[in-house]
């Protein structure tokens, strides 16, 4: 009961469309009629400029940060051991990542789940696994200039880092694995234009 709580409240934590809230209240405009059409921080960044997309990746990333504390609170109010706390932490970064990417406030599309997924890996791998995490997408992104990259390299990690920080626990590392390589899939569009060298890089003016 406890762990379909948790799943639960991630998933709609995780289903609030940050993006698109603040483009509408603040900046009177659609998000998703802007740029690449996506409500993450990259397109808020492009389309709203640095403060509007920060504020993105900070409300993306705390409901992140919120899910797996809650993940903890609920699994500890239930009387769990610590495996048991660990694997509701799990599944609260599997029901946030994916209340992001389906949101049902948006006919069950959404962002594409970095911020998000950095957040509850906070709680669920612990620090030094998201800031691995955030190690990877950093110097691809410093040494590349592409964002996708950055972030499609960081949610293939996480399957393999999932299984130092669960190994044991196969349903955790289940959980998380999916969850990863769902926001890989999120990036499937940015993956082809990638392969067809269209990609836009950090600087690059506007296509036409």
């Amino acid at each position: 009961m406890a762990y379909v709580l948790v799943l639960v409240i991630a998933f709609l934590l995780g289903s609030v469309p940050w993006g698109l809230v603040i483009s509408k209240v603040f900046y009177g405009k659609d998000l998703r009629s802007e740029g690449s059409g996506n409500i993450g921080t990259t397109n808020a960044i492009r389309s709203m400029g640095k403060v509007g997309g920060y504020a993105v990746f900070v409300l993306d990333f705390g409901k992140g940060l919120l899910s797996g504390f809650i993940a903890v609170w609920i699994a500890g109010a239930f009387g769990y051991d610590e495996a048991g706390v660990h694997l509701a932490t799990a599944i609260a970064f599997f029901g946030c990542v994916y209340g992001h990417i389906f949101s049902p406030w948006l006919g069950f599309k959404g962002g594409k789940g970095i911020a998000v997924a950095i957040g509850c890996l906070f709680v669920t791998f612990g620090p030094v696994g998201a800031i691995i995490e955030l190690a990877i997408f950093a110097v691809l992104v410093v040494t590349t200039k592409y964002v996708s990259l950055g972030s499609v390299a960081a949610a293939l990690a996480c399957p393999l880092l999932a299984l130092w920080f669960f190994w044991g626990n196969w349903i955790g590392w289940l959980f998380c694995a999916i969850a990863g390589l769902t926001v890989v899939w999120a990036h499937r569009g940015n993956i082809q234009r990638l392969r067809d060298g269209t990609e836009r890089r950090i600087g690059d003016k506007k296509r036409a």
